[in-house]
């Protein structure tokens, strides 16, 4: 029994391929431009750029802590998508393209789920649908690990 392999890509693979290089296009460019906001000084920061290299050594959870200590002063130290809070500050806006770029495989995955059922391909559409599934739901921090 032999199986053909063929050297073209499936329409599928095209599309994520193509989603995939469009939002990496997006996501490096927006981090370009939050980046040159933020040490601009064109948006104001929670933690002044001055002082980021203070912190650099710090695992997160003391990065957090210490950020919050020293410049918010919440009751709560942020953390998963508490940093939406901060977008208006450039330091934090940064985090946009990071999300981006992090959340772009997803869409990959949840666009080339209907052709694949549409071409009768369950197994692969099902593969497909429950991946960006779990990754919706792990990068949601609705089970408790993700986004922290």
């Amino acid at each position: 029994m032999t199986t053909e392999m063929t050297k073209e890509a499936a329409v599928e693979q095209i599309l994520y391929a193509s989603i995939l290089e469009k939002g990496m296009y997006f996501g490096l460019l927006s981090l370009i431009v939050t980046f040159v906001l933020y040490v601009s000084g064109i948006m104001p920061a929670v933690v002044p750029c001055c002082e980021v290299a203070n912190y650099w050594h710090m695992p997160v959870k003391k990065y957090l802590e210490a950020v919050n200590q020293n410049f918010l002063q919440w009751e709560h130290v942020p953390t998963g998508w508490s940093w939406l809070k901060l977008v208006g500050k450039g330091d934090f806006l940064n985090f946009l393209p990071i999300a981006t770029l992090s959340g772009i495989t997803i869409l990959c995955y949840a666009a080339i789920v209907p052709g694949l059922f549409r071409r009768d391909d369950k197994a692969m559409g099902l593969m497909a649908l429950a991946t960006a599934l779990v990754l919706a739901i792990a990068a949601s921090g609705i089970v408790g690990g993700g986004a922290h």
